[in-house]
């Protein structure tokens, strides 16, 4: 309850009033206890005190009882004795709504909340992908080649076409962005379809969630409390964790630094927080710490729900300035311990035995410290919390329905849109290159029948034989020159007289009448022989 400028949350059992300081309330706080506890009840005062100070609220329903913050508390006999044991009336509280939007990634149980790929970024996704750190290394780089090639990451579609190109050109840009393994590619891909299954195709899309949207008041001033249906979302928890996360980091990028204010911005109240904490990497834990520790000089505070703060890790722990701790049950040694933990982180009062007491403490009752105007932890007191002014119980569906669909920003959220994104991009490449490579075919078929033609024309060019060269022509023969008988005959008949006369000049007086006879025939035949061939030429 908002009252004299402070955030009325309990009160001791003497009377006296428990109140954090608006200033102080961006320094982040904790709400902790076993079940049934009051926890849910601690939640809802804190949020309509905030929204009553003008304060926007986050608030994420695990149980789905939050949401009856919508309407106006129902009045009984224990609300009565609550009202006069706080002496409340004198303090004017009434029975009243408070001004909710809720939200489900889902969209069934609220207004559409979602988000993009490349705005939840490589390390929360690979997170909730459960991926180890190889494949996470792979992702980042699947990421890297987006950005590179101006591909837009939107849905899962969008990420499942962008591995499916990485793969195809895995040699390319294996030389740029480092080897790239076709089986981690193929780990990814199974885990984006199995995060489908999960809702996953659903929170990842557009309209993307303007944060800004949260930090509007309403005309008389009051803050909004935005309430995340998380009742079917809690099934998954590293995609619940993951969210919370991102909105933190979201909140830390954009928002500038304001310094101490006199109220927070907005307040985050994280149920189930060690969600948030279980299974995290090392990195993802350094981003969580990192937030926590810087983000309160933005106006923002962050308050964790949890059953024990030993689910909490010590670094991020230690941040926590404001803090309302339930009952803890102690059954086994490691319980016990963390009892004494618990205590331990409290400024000790001497009155009491806050590890003892903290196993005592009945419904609604709870060890409370809150920071002072120095921002020093006050001494641990034993506060009983007050009622709520809103509805204990879950609101009606009706009710329910109403605050959904009557939102102003139901318009903006409430209808998913498909922009052209990676998936549409490669999608038009992919047609364009088989377009082309259509056209590329019709044209060679189109060819075919002329090349078939040509091929064979030169294949019957190759088969048939070749002419002979033309022989070079030989010299003509003289031809002999016809020589008619009765010239033959003269000639003979000369060569033989003339042969005759030779012979007798040669061989006449050496050797007589013989001699020269012979040599006469001799003679004769020789002449015969010489004109016979000088005739034939």
């Amino acid at each position: 309850m908002y009252s004299n400028d402070l955030l009325w949350i309990a009160n001791t059992d003497s009377g006296e009033r428990v109140s954090i300081l608006p200033k102080m309330a961006n320094r982040h706080g904790l709400v902790a206890g076993a079940t049934g506890t009051g926890k849910t009840v601690t939640l809802k005062v804190l949020a309509e005190s905030f929204s009553d100070a003008g304060v926007p609220v986050f608030i994420a329903d695990v149980k789905g009882d939050v949401s009856g913050m919508i309407c106006p508390g129902e009045d009984n006999e224990n609300m009565q004795k609550r009202i006069e044991r706080f002496g409340l009336a004198d303090a004017n509280f009434t029975y009243k709504g408070c001004p909710v939007t809720i939200w489900d990634i889902y969209g069934e149980k609220g207004i559409p909340l979602r988000t993009t790929i490349s705005e939840v970024g490589p390390m929360l996704l690979a997170r909730i992908l459960e991926l180890n750190d190889l494949q996470s290394d792979l992702l980042t780089i699947i990421f890297k080649i987006a950005d590179d090639n101006e591909l837009l990451l939107i849905d899962t579609k969008d990420l499942k076409s962008m591995i499916r190109f990485v793969a195809e050109h895995a040699d390319e840009f294996s030389a740029e962005y480092g080897k790239i393994s076709g089986t981690s590619l193929d780990v990814i891909t199974r885990n984006v379809v199995a995060l489908e299954m999960n809702g996953g195709d659903i929170f990842f899309g557009e309209p993307n969630l303007d944060v800004t949207d949260w930090f509007k008041v309403t005309e008389d001033g009051k803050g909004m409390i935005h309430i995340l249906d998380s009742s079917s979302l809690i099934n998954n928890g590293r995609l619940y964790s993951t969210f919370l996360m991102w909105m933190m980091a979201e909140l830390f990028e954009n928002l500038p630094e304001v310094g101490d204010m006199d109220k927070p911005k907005i307040v985050f109240f994280f149920d189930e927080a060690h969600l948030l904490f279980s299974d995290a990497s090392k990195a993802f834990l350094e981003k969580v710490e990192q937030v926590v520790k810087l983000i309160r000089s933005k106006g923002v505070g962050i308050y964790f729900c949890t059953q024990n703060p030993a689910d909490i890790p010590s670094s991020v722990l230690s941040q926590l300035g404001n803090k309302v701790q339930h009952a803890l049950r102690a059954f086994t040694p490691a319980e016990q311990k963390n009892i004494k933990a618990a205590a331990d982180s409290f400024r000790a009062n001497p009155e009491f035995d806050s590890k003892q007491l903290l196993t005592e403490l009945g419904t609604g009752e709870a060890l409370v410290s809150f920071l002072d105007e120095k921002g020093t932890p006050q001494i641990v007191q034993k506060g009983n919390i007050l009622p709520p002014q809103c509805l204990m119980a879950v609101a009606p569906e009706a009710e329910r329905k109403a605050c959904i669909e009557g939102s102003p920003l139901f318009e903006k959220y409430g209808t998913s849109v498909d922009n052209i994104s990676a998936f549409e991009t490669l999608a038009a490449q992919a047609d364009a290159a088989a377009q082309q490579a259509a056209q590329a075919e019709a044209q060679a078929a189109e060819a075919e029948p002329q090349a078939q033609a040509e091929a064979a024309a030169a294949e019957a060019a190759a088969a048939k034989p070749e002419k002979p060269a033309a022989k070079p022509k030989e010299e003509a023969k003289p031809k002999k020159k016809k020589v008619n008988k009765a010239t033959r005959d003269a000639a003979r008949s000369a060569a033989g007289t003339v042969g005759r006369e030779i012979g007798k000049g040669i061989f006449g007086k050496a050797f007589g009448k013989t001699a020269a006879k012979i040599g006469g025939n001799a003679g004769a035949a020789f002449a015969r022989g010489i004109i016979g061939n000088l005739l034939k030429r």
